[in-house]
């Protein structure tokens, strides 16, 4: 108790100061990397981003009967097949939304990454492509989705569908690589038709909306809940499950996503470091955001000053109509939280041993402004061990003290 008592009184300015400095430099990304204003779409409010996709037959050359059952489709669609002597693979156009003369192109990148080995089937690859489109080079995302071998063709030679998706940079789409990777698999199941005879009901349509559903899911919920987006932020950080009330499916899909990409859920220690962070979260009452309302009413909302100040770069990247920006910034948040985390582990390490790292740990969790997250992982990742439980308990009667005092 005295130990808190005495750091009650003093100032940690040099502390704070070089805390303050290193938090500036995480939310400046919209200063410092403006390839995703300029380079990469010149993204501004009147400016739609031109995305673009391709879907092709992918045939393993070497697998014959494979061939001869898509045989009919394939002559509709003699004058779209790519195929060489030095091939084992042929691929055949089944649909485009790139220009004409713009398709050819691709199909040659694409025989070339094929021939290369550098599309393993179901694993998404992404880069730069340079296309007759207005963009130029546009980041381009393909995945080999293999079609199931059947008991009767066990030798066939990996026949299946290449999906490419085009729009943005490469640096863009890489940070969303994992939505990119998921809206794919999730086309396996329409392309088992025969013919693709639901290419126009489904396909296609699924195709077209790439972009609107695994890029801007982001865009529109800081859209909707502006300065608000600190408490979803403090939500994600503390497992705090969130709840739509009076939406649409999309929009309650948009939030859980949002909740998701910006958790540090994969980023921390796992197993059941995990489990008793979403144990410790059970106590805590559920977000609840009613849209019923525009701009929608948040019930039961907690933030903190380190959620609190990243609210402005999030609200200046939404103005500008960038998702790719809002998703960097987001990517640098839970860095910034992730460093946090470290810091207080190292501190908490060394205040086993000394006194003056227990002082630092106070100190610490004084400037960060995240200290009511970064003390339930604490003690989610400490639990067996008393010495470190000790410490942790100290410092959370300190951030109690801190908090009655205003």
């Amino acid at each position: 108790m005295s130990f808190v008592d005495t750091c009650e009184g003093i100032m940690f300015t040099s502390q704070t100061s070089m805390q303050t400095s290193s938090f500036q430099d995480s939310i400046d990304v919209e200063e410092k990397d403006t390839d995703y204003d300029n380079e990469e779409m010149g993204y501004n409010q009147k400016i739609q981003l031109n995305c673009y996709y391709t879907i092709y037959l992918y045939q393993g050359t070497r697998s014959e009967a494979a061939a001869e059952g898509n045989v009919a489709w394939s002559q509709r669609r003699t004058d779209s097949t790519a195929s060489t002597s030095q091939e084992d693979f042929s691929l055949t156009l089944v649909d485009s939304s790139l220009p004409v003369e713009a398709e050819p192109e691709l199909r040659c990148y694409i025989s070339r990454r094929l021939s290369k080995g550098a599309l393993l089937g179901g694993m998404g690859n992404i880069a730069a492509v340079e296309l007759s489109v207005p963009e130029a080079a546009v980041g381009c995302y393909c995945c080999l989705l293999e079609q199931e071998r059947s008991p009767e063709q066990p030798d066939a030679d990996g026949n299946g569908y290449v999906i490419c998706l085009m729009g943005g940079s490469e640096k863009g789409l890489n940070l969303f690589r994992l939505e990119l990777d998921k809206y794919v698999q999730g086309l396996q199941s329409s392309l088992q038709t025969p013919e693709l005879v639901n290419l126009e009901t489904e396909i296609r349509p699924y195709l077209s909306m790439w972009y609107e559903e695994s890029v801007m899911h982001i865009l529109r919920v800081v859209q909707m809940v502006q300065g608000s987006i600190s408490f979803l932020l403090h939500a994600a950080l503390s497992h705090i499950h969130v709840e739509v009330t009076n939406a649409d499916d999309r929009t309650k899909a948009d939030v859980a996503r949002f909740i998701k990409a910006a958790s540090l859920q994969g980023l921390v220690q796992e197993d059941t470091t995990t489990a008793s962070l979403y144990k410790a979260s059970e106590a805590l009452t559920d977000l609840v955001i009613d849209c019923s309302t525009s701009p929608p009413t948040l019930s039961n909302t907690v933030s903190n000053r380190f959620c609190d100040d990243w609210i402005q770069a999030f609200l200046n990247a939404a103005e500008r109509c960038n998702p790719f920006l809002l998703r960097q910034i987001l990517e640098n948040f839970k860095l910034k939280a992730i460093q946090d985390m470290n810091s207080l582990k190292r501190f908490i390490r060394q205040a086993e041993s000394s006194h003056y790292a227990l002082f630092r740990c106070c100190q610490f969790l004084q400037g960060c402004g995240n200290g009511d997250v970064l003390l339930q992982n604490a003690h989610a990742e400490h639990r067996d061990l008393p010495e470190a439980c000790s410490i942790i308990c100290v410092l959370d009667e300190f951030l109690s003290e801190q908090k009655a005092q205003g």
